[in-house]
């Protein structure tokens, strides 16, 4: 009996010490307990200031020389627009710095007199279709051919390739003339599709558009054709949802591009009814035209393109930012 009361009390004493007397073990799990960090119902995301590195980050001072570097700069790039609009508003006053500067005494009288012309409507509708039929064409044709040489497979893709994008080396006024002498003969001057067609092939466009494809997966496209569709509604359902970001990209610089295009639409333009804005512009300079109302026309074709990118600022964003990352 003694014996088992012994025994019984050294197991238990093992066990669970008593008061007073140090366990190692228990000491040890409260220590890694007390270790252990707390976790908190939300955590913090790391604003943009946290991701840069502690020696690039400005001071006080820094950041007010930012602030003001970019307000200088933001100054300089807005006033020839204001200096424009201004100027446009003041018919018949004489230009004298810096008072014809200040927004006083305005009238739309230029306006409604550049409106109010036979052909600016003429050369405003000759731009908008110049412009718009352009970039639906070289946006199509450089998104078809961008898949072709991105995910097809067939000889001599490579050397196709490569030699269209070689006429990006090739300056722009040197196939001119020889591309005139081409659409005379064809009887494409002083015609929409003259003017139109020889700047659909763009090799810039359909090499954007090559890059962008080629880093979409494979299987996607295996999984498409597996699934029966053609390789028409692969394009039209999955490649072109894809592409909105660098369509929109590439739809702004072609229309910038078409709308300010000013030689090829001077040369095959040869009568005032199918001149474009820039061409007109220029022509009512040499017939004296108040500067008022050159202001006002200069104005009304910088509207256009300015409406084009609030329209496509979104995903004008996505595609520079995307293209940045990829290369």
């Amino acid at each position: 009996m003694a014996n088992t009361t012994a025994q019984a009390a050294e197991a238990g004493a093992g066990s669970h010490p008593g008061p007073g007397v140090f366990d190692p073990a228990a000491a040890d799990d409260r220590a890694a307990r007390g270790s252990r960090p707390r976790r908190s119902g939300r955590t913090r995301e790391p604003r943009e200031r946290d991701t840069i590195p502690r020696a690039l980050r400005p001071g006080p001072g820094g950041q007010i020389v930012r602030g003001v570097l970019l307000a200088v700069a933001a100054v300089v790039t807005v006033f020839p627009f204001y200096a424009m609009l201004v100027l446009s508003l003041k018919p018949g006053a004489a230009v004298s710095l810096p008072g014809s500067l200040l927004p006083w005494h305005l009238s739309g009288s230029s306006y409604s007199a550049v409106l109010d012309a036979q052909d600016v409507p003429r050369w405003l509708l000759n731009t908008l279709i110049y412009s718009l039929v352009s970039v639906v064409g070289v946006l199509v044709l450089a998104a078809l051919a961008g898949y072709a040489f991105a995910k097809k497979r067939f000889r001599g893709r490579e050397a196709m390739f490569w030699s269209f994008l070689s006429m990006v080396m090739v300056p722009y006024h040197v196939t001119m003339i020889p591309t005139f002498i081409m659409m005379a003969k064809l009887g494409g001057v002083d015609t929409y599709w003259g003017l139109i067609i020889p700047t659909l092939a763009n090799a810039q466009a359909v090499f954007l558009m090559r890059q962008f494809i080629k880093d979409l997966p494979d299987e996607m496209f295996e999984a498409a054709r597996l699934d029966g569709c053609s390789e028409l509604r692969i394009f039209v359902s999955i490649v072109l949802p894809l592409l909105k970001p660098i369509l929109a990209t590439l739809g702004t610089f072609v229309f910038l591009w078409h709308w300010n295009d000013f030689l090829w639409p001077l040369i095959m333009g040869q009568s005032s009814g199918m001149r474009t804005l820039t061409v007109g512009i220029a022509s009512l300079q040499q017939q004296q035209v108040p500067l008022s109302q050159v202001l006002a026309g200069s104005v009304i074709a910088f509207v256009p393109i300015f409406a084009a990118y609030l329209a496509g600022q979104r995903y004008f964003t996505e595609g520079v930012t995307g293209s940045a990352v990829k290369g």
